[in-house]
């Protein structure tokens, strides 16, 4: 399928159906670093099962929206970030540890007690799946070497370059077996990087390169400053973005819209495409397209439109499924609004 200008994605997360999840659990809690299972409404067979469907939900609500590049709306996930942190050998996961996260607040994170590495594949099985249910191009996300080590207990480097490039090679295999299952785009989420902008001047852009290494296709790094849902008073500017130029990654997701991003900040990044956030998630009614065709044109002033993929802030799974949905019609219509007038 060729993309056209101006190629509409998610950034990853899309609502799971109320069927499948307790919303109130997932709402009640922030965003697990270590394993949430009480979230699901089944278990075993009847949980595989019911995931597989709900996939094929969030499938079907993207193409009927219209969206171009399509991932599985991370519906097997309790968060986008434990799944395959807590997968990983050298972690101990009866006996988790406490960091402080980004907001401040304790929190329960994976313990490191050995070595880490990656012995089979965790999302590649989901990779095969969802490329056997669509046509459209997709995407996989999965967690940054650097993010993963600022959540978790160090008791075994104790040396934080050294953690995170153990992270960032356990990423790199995992992502070669994501390849080989199908997987065209691949996304590595490094919000952290935003919120520790001097431990990411010196680590980030090698721990991106070690996990990219060797790899082939499309790729994203996305950086946030938290969802939504737990997050309100964003800044208006990013503490750690034009350093990402430098990566090997062809491409750099931010959010823009709820921040109120200043699109000249796109400046910054003259060698990569840009996943740009025109979806604000914080607000509880859908933009029109001549909102997001806006939001756009504004990005236009300082990117060319080939470099330019129209995407929601992340964090969609916490939203209503109807108004996610209208959301992303909106997206679509919006790109394809001002797609018509180049």
């Amino acid at each position: 399928m060729t993309l056209p200008i101006i190629p509409t994605m998610l950034v990853g997360s899309y609502p799971q159906p109320g069927w499948l999840i307790n919303r109130d659990v997932l709402l009640g809690n922030g965003p697990p670093r270590v394993r949430m299972q009480q979230v699901w409404q089944m278990k075993d067979d009847a949980l595989d099962e019911a995931q597989n469907d709900a996939v094929l939900t969030a499938v079907h609500e993207q193409e009927r929206a219209g969206i171009d590049i399509l991932t599985d709306g991370e519906i097997r996930r309790e968060s986008y970030f434990n799944a395959f942190a807590t997968a990983l050998d050298g972690i101990d996961l009866d006996n988790p540890g406490e960091v402080l996260a980004r907001n401040g607040k304790p929190t329960l994170v994976p313990r490191v007690v050995g070595p880490i590495s990656l012995t089979r594949s965790v999302h590649a099985d989901e990779v095969r799946f969802l490329k056997s249910q669509t046509d459209r191009p997709i995407k996989v996300t999965i967690p940054g070497g650097f993010t993963m080590a600022k959540l978790a207990l160090d008791e075994h480097y104790h040396d934080q370059e050294s953690l995170i490039m153990a992270y960032a090679a356990a990423v790199n295999a995992e992502i070669k077996q994501l390849k080989a299952a199908g997987a065209d785009w691949i996304q590595i989420d490094e919000p952290y990087m935003q919120a520790n902008p001097e431990e990411a001047n010196k680590f980030g852009v090698a721990a991106i390169n070690r996990a990219l290494e060797g790899i082939d296709g499309p790729t994203v790094v996305h950086l946030c400053f938290g969802y939504a849902y737990v997050v309100s008073g964003k800044p208006a500017g990013y503490s750690y973005l034009p350093q990402l130029n430098a990566c090997k990654a062809d491409a750099i997701s931010i959010e823009a819209a709820q921040p109120g991003l200043d699109p000249v900040e796109l400046r910054g990044l003259p060698d990569k495409k840009v996943v740009y956030g025109v979806i604000d998630l914080a607000d509880p009614v859908a933009e029109t397209a001549d909102v997001v065709a806006g939001r756009l044109t504004a990005a236009l002033k300082h990117i060319d439109a080939d470099r330019l993929i129209a995407a929601p802030d992340c964090g969609m799974k916490y939203l209503p499924r109807g108004l996610a949905f209208a959301k992303l019609k909106a997206l679509a219509d919006g790109a394809a609004q001002v797609r018509a007038g180049l």
